[in-house]
C-alpha cells in the first residue's frame, strides 16, 4: 500500500468519526429534549387528565417530526452512492 492509498483510509475513517460524534451529539440533545419535556409536564400544576392529554399531544408531535426527520434522511443518504460513484 502506498502513502496516496493510506492517506485516503486515514481521510475516509476521520469522516466516518466525525458523522458519529455528530450522531451522538443530535441523539444527546434529542434526549435531553425528551427529558426536559417530560420533567416540565410533571412537574406543572395541572390536573390528571389534562397532564395526559398534553402528554399525548406532545407525544404525537414528537413522532411525526422523527418520523420527518427520518424520512429526509433516507432520502439524504439514498443519493450517497451515486455522489461517491458506486
Amino acid at each position: 500500500m502506498d502513502a496516496d492509498n493510506l492517506e485516503g483510509v486515514k481521510t475516509m475513517s476521520n469522516r466516518e468519526d466525525d458523522a458519529n460524534v455528530v450522531l451522538y451529539l443530535l441523539a444527546g440533545v434529542g434526549l435531553g429534549a425528551i427529558i426536559g419535556a417530560a420533567a416540565g409536564l410533571l412537574f406543572a400544576p395541572k390536573p390528571g387528565s389534562e397532564l395526559r392529554a398534553d402528554i399525548g399531544d406532545k407525544f404525537k408531535e414528537l413522532k411525526g417530526k422523527t418520523s420527518e426527520w427520518v424520512a429526509e434522511q433516507r432520502t439524504k443518504r439514498s443519493g450517497a452512492p451515486e455522489e461517491l460513484g458506486v
